[in-house]
């Protein structure tokens, strides 16, 4: 059985050091633990960025310069070999909390404790990070400032738990059948999506879900969209608005793909291309497609999966059909 001791123990020790960082010295810490030539995806407005440089410039340190006193709070850790590329892969998610002492990306100070839903995914090789992903709920720190970029959304938005079994850290090895047994489960909860889009069946029989999905799953949507709990509430208040509402539904594939013990995670780049038709997020028609960006982490218990995380970057998915939320919040409270 491969083990990814050393995996976990390098990202841990990046971590540590990040979390002791301040503005000045972030970009020090990233280089100790990339590759010169780094791959960085980021959410809208952080983007693409090649080195650890660009990502401390882009996003380490106005975000240290504007937080303070900030803890990284893990709820979910693991680490395993992507199918999409063999290669080595640790995934993190959780919040980071500080205090918004400074406006960041034209949000206001508040001076309070702020959560930022985060999912961080790193690949390694030789010792050193050479690509990572980095998604973030930025509509989710603005409910927290009490703005509201869209309209009301479906289900409920707040300061996600981690797992309810309280066993997301999987600091030490998992038994790798069971991690097989997870995958297994995921792909095939995937290849049941992407048959839906294949026969454009838009309102799937509930029955479809409990192939794969404990009645009372939890689905925890990013801000936007919000969470929903059980199989009949998910489909009411996400995958029919989310079917309904979007048409060309398109699976582009995953960047990284794999599973640890009980957990799996998931990102590409982007995930899915589709076209608005109207009604999603309450929001009107703009028969542009536009392409979206997905994290997807799960838990499963027993023979199902039983929680699900999910950060859409929906700022840049609405940004490809004219509409910037960061700006235009932007302009409107600093105008």
């Amino acid at each position: 059985m491969k083990s990814y001791q050393i995996q976990k123990s390098l990202i841990l020790s990046f971590y540590d050091e990040i979390e002791a960082a301040n503005a000045n010295s972030i970009a020090k810490v990233i280089r100790k633990f990339t590759k010169p030539d780094l791959q960085w995806y980021g959410v809208y407005p952080f983007n693409e960025q090649k080195g650890g440089d660009a990502v401390a410039e882009v996003f380490w340190i106005p975000f240290l310069s504007a937080w303070s006193n900030v803890q990284r709070r893990q709820d979910i850790f693991l680490a395993g070999t992507s199918e999409i590329d063999n290669a080595d892969w640790v995934i993190s998610m959780g919040h980071f909390m500080g205090l918004l002492d400074g406006n960041w990306l034209g949000l206001p100070a508040s001076r309070k404790i702020a959560f930022l839903r985060y999912a961080d995914f790193n690949c390694i090789k030789d010792g050193k990070i050479i690509r990572s992903s980095f998604f973030c709920d930025l509509i989710g720190l603005m409910h927290q400032l009490g703005l509201n970029p869209l309209p009301l959304q479906t289900g409920a938005s707040f300061v996600y738990p981690g797992p309810r079994t309280h066993d997301g850290l999987l600091i030490e090895p998992q038994d790798q059948q069971e991690s097989q047994k997870t995958l297994k489960l995921v792909n095939q909860m995937i290849g049941d999506l992407t048959d839906l889009n294949k026969n454009e069946n838009d309102c799937p029989h509930p029955d479809l879900l409990k192939k794969t999905w404990h009645e009372d799953m939890i689905w925890y949507g990013p801000a936007g969209i919000g969470a929903s709990y059980t199989i009949p509430r998910y489909q009411e208040q996400h995958q029919f608005p989310f079917r309904r509402g979007l048409k060309d539904k398109v699976f582009n594939g995953h960047i990284c793909r794999f599973a640890e013990g009980n957990y799996a995670g998931f990102f590409g780049w982007p995930n899915l291309t589709n076209t608005p038709i109207g009604g999603f997020l309450g929001l009107p028609a703009s028969n542009i497609a536009a392409d979206m960006r997905v994290v997807d982490i799960y838990r499963r218990e027993g023979e199902k999966l039983s929680e699900n995380w999910v950060l859409i970057d929906l700022p840049w998915w609405l940004k490809q059909q004219g509409v910037d939320v960061l700006e235009r919040t932007k302009k409107i409270i600093n105008y």
